[in-house]
């Protein structure tokens, strides 16, 4: 981390370069021809605006509005920075439009009013109500800023959420729920001691009375003291929480307390402080960038345990606000709601604190720098890189909307998941689709190397969601302390090959393999030896439906023994590796990346059926490309004739129902232009799905090139033209990835 001069030169150069600023308008609908251009303002656009006028609901259907936040401020109270003025404030407000679209696809226009009256303020933010769907208030002094969402909640038909109350108090409040579990407390008996009075704090212990927590049980604090009934300087927010007639300091409210809140300022706090607290207390010091006190000095006071969170990213348990109102907007914004209720906030306090108990993802545990991230006291709420944030909170959100009355719209909330999914990229959506099919019947599908911790946490996935009953093949006891150091609470089935019965499979093993010199007493030796061996025989023999392999060997290794065992399916000679790669809203399947080096036309042929069979199971239509570096015949030799007769194969094939059609270069299979333009003769009307490459080498560097240097999202190698469904992973798959090919392969039993 720079100090704080080069940290600020950073900063200013970032947002002067190479652009100033952090945000553009960019169009949506093509404007390159005259046409599309009087269809976007003049004359075209009169005709919106009329069916507007007659029933203005149809904003929603022609503007962009129903995905449209107002990021308002003053830049009274800037975070750190204090009362800095409208003009000042813009880069925080820029800021949040970026947060906003980052995590939830929100666009924003960010609106700095230079006035510090309430009236003013009200009067113009509620004039815009025709340009948002929705008003965030950011950055506003107490106790104006209680008056200004109060009154805007009042004049306005669209969400108006004040973040820097609510945000903290959602978020936090999810952090309680998870701590409150892990030490053993109820919500309703807890203690809780305020260390400020502002904004932040009083939204905070008003949200926490929703959770369960009477008022009674909180006493807060500001810079006099405790707040009690004789002062005179309290307000009616903070007046509900004045502790009856007792007054005292910050170190008298904490005596006792289960659960210190700190909103306040950095370094207020002691150790003494902290040991005077009830058994195994609850400590959120959220003052930035000091907290109340420090995340070791609080830890070390107590010889118990300490469940401790900060606003700081440095530390475990950061309470930060962006993970929630991005996805309390997505989810408000989609059910058109008229507000954001008590009972949305509740939902996406629960649901952020469901999802901190679920395994996370290997991308979330990498973009944090490999630290440990699992439910207890050190992760209580999940990571705002998480991209399941969205997928929970969101739908939490709409559907907390619908049940209260507020929502215009309804959504069936399965279907609303599947576009979130959507919107996190194609290959989520493509899986959901998959995962669905393969939840609808599960089956077995044995899981070779079943001791590895990546593919223990995806057996829990597995089988926590359904998908499959994964069968792990490893040492029992090995697979056992490595659930039991995970914390997944789960009884998986496992196959030991030291201790298993595996006559039955030794015979079909020897049965199989005897005239390739494998003798009955190599075959049980092998049996008990070789994980991949034995998870291919209780494929072959029916004791599974599928089996993956090859997490930690390398993959020509691992495809062997289910080559041997399994073998390929009737009528094909072949397999073949298979990537699914998404591009926006672009699929292709790349083939074949994984198995045969030097294809002659004939594989090319059978490779290109079994990969558009793949396709059709995603639900996508096949259109093949079989690629060269050569288009219709412009080069000519050994090479460049493969794909082309493969191609005529395919063609002159009765069975083959999909468009098809080679040799040419990649360019001209995926770009429309090129293809119809220059080659309209081709029988690909449309940009080719299905990129056939003309060997292993070609294939390897193809995918791996779009997938890095593209952008891609993948999944694979998804093996085709096995007799039974097998997959074979690459050494570094991530749990994502294991999960995502026993799907596939449930859904092909």
């Amino acid at each position: 981390m720079p100090d704080g001069d080069e940290l600020d030169d950073d900063a200013r150069d970032y947002h002067r370069s190479p652009t100033p600023g952090k945000v553009e308008i960019a169009t949506t609908k093509p404007t390159s021809s005259q046409a599309e251009l009087s269809l976007a303002y003049s004359p075209g656009v009169a005709a919106p605006c009329r069916a507007i006028a007659d029933d203005p609901d149809d904003a929603y259907a022609y503007t962009a509005k129903g995905n449209l936040v107002g990021v308002v401020s003053n830049g009274s109270a800037v975070l750190g920075l204090g009362d800095i003025g409208a003009q000042a404030s813009k880069p925080v407000m820029e800021g949040k439009g970026v947060l906003f679209k980052r995590f939830a696809d929100i666009d924003v226009f960010d609106v700095e009013l230079d006035t510090p009256d309430v009236d003013e303020f009200v009067e113009t933010v509620a004039a815009m109500e025709p340009t948002f769907g929705g008003v965030n208030l950011e950055d506003i002094k107490a106790p104006e800023c209680f008056e200004i969402e109060r009154r805007l909640r009042e004049e306005m038909s669209v969400p108006v959420f004040h973040d820097d109350q609510h945000g903290t108090a959602i978020i936090s409040g999810a952090a309680l729920l998870n701590a409150t579990d892990i030490l053993g407390k109820d919500v309703e008996d807890l203690q809780v001691a305020f260390s400020g009075a502002g904004a932040a704090a009083t939204a905070t212990a008003e949200f926490y009375t929703h959770l369960g927590i009477p008022p009674a049980n909180i006493t807060m604090c500001d810079i006099d003291g405790i707040l009690t009934p004789d002062r005179d300087d309290l307000n009616d927010r903070t007046r509900r929480f004045a502790a009856g007639t007792e007054g005292g300091d910050l170190a008298d409210a904490i005596e006792g307390a289960d659960v210190l809140v700190g909103l306040s300022v950095g370094g207020i706090v002691s150790q003494e402080m902290v040991q005077s607290m009830a058994e195994n207390p609850i400590i959120f010091a959220m003052a930035n960038p000091d907290p109340e006190i420090g995340y070791e000095a609080a830890k070390s006071a107590r010889d118990d345990t300490v469940v401790m969170a900060t606003g700081r990213s440095d530390y475990p348990n950061q309470v930060n606000n962006v993970l929630g109102f991005p996805f309390i907007f997505r989810g408000a914004l989609d059910v058109r709601a008229t507000e954001i209720n008590e009972a949305m906030k509740v939902a996406a306090a629960e649901a952020l604190a469901d999802l901190a108990r679920q395994d996370v993802p290997d991308a979330v545990v990498k973009a944090y720098g490999d630290q440990p991230l699992q439910f207890g006291p050190e992760y209580i709420i999940p990571k705002p890189l998480d991209p399941r944030v969205l997928l929970e909170v969101a739908p939490a959100v709409a559907g907390a909307a619908m049940d209260s009355g507020v929502a215009r719209n309804e959504a069936d909330l399965d279907a609303y998941a599947r576009r979130l999914e959507a919107r996190l990229g194609k290959d989520r959506e493509l899986m959901r689709v998959v995962r669905g099919k393969a939840k609808a019947d599960p089956k077995r599908v044995v899981l070779a190397q079943g001791a590895d911790e990546k593919i223990l946490r995806a057996a829990f996935q597995l089988t926590t969601q359904g998908i499959a009953h994964p069968v792990l093949v490893g040492d029992a006891a090995d697979v056992e302390r490595t659930r039991t150091d995970l914390g997944l609470e789960f009884d998986p089935e496992v196959v030991d090959p030291a201790t298993a019965d595996v006559d039955r499979y030794a015979d079909r093993l020897h049965e199989l393999r005897k005239r390739k010199g494998l003798t009955r007493r190599e075959a049980e030796e092998l049996l008990r030896g070789d994980a991949d061996y034995l998870a291919s025989v209780m494929v072959e023999t029916g004791d599974a439906d599928a089996m993956l392999t090859g997490l930690v060997h390398h993959y020509p290794n691992a495809l062997r023994p289910p080559l041997q065992v399994v073998g390929t399916a009737p009528g094909v000679d072949y397999v073949a590796g298979v990537y699914l790669l998404t591009f926006g809203n672009r699929v292709v399947f790349c083939a074949d990346a994984t198995v045969n080096q030097d294809p002659d036309e004939d594989v090319l042929a059978e490779v290109t059926r079994l990969t558009a069979d793949l396709a059709r199971r995603f639900d996508v239509d096949p259109r093949a490309a079989l690629l060269s570096y050569s288009d219709f015949g412009s080069v000519e030799n050994r090479g460049t004739a493969k794909p082309r007769r493969a191609a005529e194969l395919l063609r002159s094939d009765p069975n083959v129902d999909f468009p098809v059609d080679g040799e040419m270069q990649a360019d001209t299979a995926v770009v429309e232009e090129m293809l119809t333009d220059t080659y309209e003769f081709s029988d690909l009307d449309e940009p080719a799905n299905v990129l056939v490459f003309p060997n292993l080498e070609a294939g390897n560097i193809g995918y791996k090139l779009l997938q890095r240097l593209g952008g891609a999202d993948a999944i694979g190698p998804m093996l085709v033209g096995m007799d039974k469904p097998v997959h074979v992973l690459q050494r570094g798959d991530e749990v994502r990835d294991v999960v995502n090919l026993a799907a596939v392969a449930v859904s092909d039993v």
